[in-house]
């Protein structure tokens, strides 16, 4: 689950959610199935609010907590089962920061060459084009000396960093050994303190070549494939990267491992509203999606960007019949599934706030909040009254008990967790597709229409259902074609002596592939076990 610490449960009745509050939900957590944290920044940050403009990569933001603090949320998720990754900001600081401080202060700082910086005229610079804006800023305080004007010579163009995601956050310079070396150590820090692994953020910016080469450039992959190779080098720690230009090249072993699916959560949506065409069409890109990529992709339906997509109660307009097909499209996929906290219970996002706020509210605990006894540091989300966690734990029909439902099927069978993906199907609004692992095979099929709808899957000859989800369905129902695995003849495979003599050999039986014909009620999910 990817969590927002600020926004998931204050336990000192300061409005800001820390780190005690999430370890006093860890029992919860325990009990949904999850096996996993994502820690939105938890680093001491200059933006006091989604954390990605650090000024100390050692130190815990003061608002959430201390080191200790920090040591007993890894102890005690530990001991439920539940590995723990951050956040890591590799590409840039806060301007904030002291070292960038001291670097933009003094053009002869130590501390210059840790950042990027031109003296190029602002017109030579005015190709360079990021997000739509231009990544060269001014710093801040007295002008440049070296820009001033002095007798015989008129003035230089005064000094600009660079900054990929605006002016207060400069970019790193990355070409810089002894920047890598900070990281390096940063990261060993809090790896020596028990961390799972981490989340690097926004890896394919750590090197820019040029106005034109600067998103994605071999030098970002080689760097991030030896960041991750220091952060494997720990026994048992996982590494998932956001890279939203290539996803599938950075899931590759060499490079982080896992990164995330970006624009399947948007295929899985399309597929799961149904809507004519448009959702045939995803729903063939969904069963198509990991034929082509890594089966160690990292997915999700939103997350804390809003470039991802609203969440997910927002953009299924409080549909929770086609809202709950497309939480099990993901879960049952291959991939490790990340889920964003209070899409499990369906809790709305804010309106009439700018950015990426919406996304990010408290956490509904309860009708009335439950996130704080003091005023949040940002408002409640508007569902809260049907839909929190509290209301939904009491109710079996709920959408948190579906997820539930999910990921037990994930944490109890091997091939749904591990397995791979094999016989993809999409017919008109209906998905279905096979996993196995060791012996043991499972399939899914989603019927994302209004109408029953039948599906054809290959299968084995002899081939037993027995039914995983819904647990006892009578819904459905199935046949084996071909059951008694029909005899076909080839002349491929003639000895050499039957060649040799001009003579054709022996016909070999070959089983006639067989299939299995399923009837799927509308708007339904089934998952079988194959035998």
């Amino acid at each position: 689950m990817e969590i927002f610490v600020r926004g998931y449960q204050d336990s000192d009745g300061d409005g800001i959610g820390d780190l005690r509050g999430l370890i006093s939900r860890l029992d919860y957590l325990q009990a949904l199935g999850v096996k996993g944290l994502w820690l939105m920044p938890i680093q001491a940050s200059a933006d006091h609010d989604h954390g990605y403009a650090t000024v100390d990569y050692r130190r815990i933001e003061p608002q959430y907590g201390t080191l200790e603090d920090f040591d007993t949320l890894i102890r005690e998720a530990h001991r439920r089962g539940i590995g723990v990754v951050m956040d890591y900001i590799l590409n840039h600081s806060a301007r904030q920061h002291p070292l960038f401080m001291a670097a933009q202060s003094d053009p002869r700082s130590p501390w210059r060459d840790w950042f990027v910086w031109s003296q190029a005229p602002l017109k030579d610079l005015q190709a360079w084009s990021i997000f739509d804006q231009t990544p060269w800023h001014l710093p801040d305080g007295p002008a440049d000396p070296a820009a001033r004007a002095t007798k015989g010579r008129p003035a230089a163009a005064p000094s600009r960093y660079f900054a990929t995601f605006g002016k207060d956050m400069p970019d790193f310079n990355m070409r810089n050994p002894a920047v890598v070396l900070y990281h390096e150590d940063s990261l060993r820090f809090w790896l020596n303190r028990g961390l799972d692994g981490y989340r690097l953020d926004a890896v394919p910016h750590l090197i820019e070549n040029n106005a034109r080469d600067w998103n994605d450039q071999p030098e970002s992959r080689v760097l991030t494939g030896a960041f991750t190779r220091l952060i494997k080098s720990y026994p048992g720690r996982h590494v998932v990267c956001e890279a939203t230009a290539e996803p599938t090249v950075y899931a590759q072993p060499d490079i982080c491992g896992s990164a995330f699916a970006f624009g399947l959560e948007r295929a899985i949506i399309t597929a799961a509203k149904g809507e004519g065409e448009a959702s045939v069409e995803a729903a063939a890109k969904v069963a198509g999606w990991f034929t082509r990529a890594p089966l160690s992709m990292a997915t999700m339906l939103s997350n804390h960007d809003i470039f991802a997509g609203q969440r997910a109660w927002d953009q299924f307009g409080g549909n929770e019949r086609r809202y709950r097909l497309a939480a099990a499209t993901y879960l049952l996929l291959p991939g490790t599934p990340f889920i964003y906290y209070g899409e499990e219970i369906g809790q709305a996002g804010l309106t009439d706030l700018p950015g990426d706020q919406p996304l990010r509210a408290p956490m509904s605990w309860t009708a009335e909040g439950g996130f704080s006894s003091a005023q949040p540091f940002r408002p409640l989300s508007p569902n809260r009254a049907t839909h929190n966690a509290q209301a939904q734990a009491a109710d079996p029909q709920s959408l948190l008990h579906f997820y539930r439902d999910m990921l037990a099927l994930r944490n109890t069978q091997p091939s749904l967790a591990r397995g791979s993906y094999e016989a993809p199907v999409a017919q008109g609004h209906v998905l279905a597709f096979q996993r196995e692992w060791q012996g043991e095979r499972t399939l899914v099929a989603i019927n994302y229409g209004e109408t029953p709808a039948q599906v054809t899957v290959p299968t084995s000859a002899e081939v037993v259902l027995r039914p995983l989800y819904p647990a006892a369905t009578g819904a459905a129902s199935a046949r084996v074609m071909s059951a008694t695995a029909a005899l076909a003849t080839t002349t491929d495979g003639m000895n050499s002596d039957a060649g040799a003599q001009g003579k054709e050999a022996p016909r070999r039986p070959v089983p006639q592939p067989s299939t299995l014909e399923l009837t799927l009620p509308a708007l339904s999910v089934q998952v079988y076990r194959l035998r």
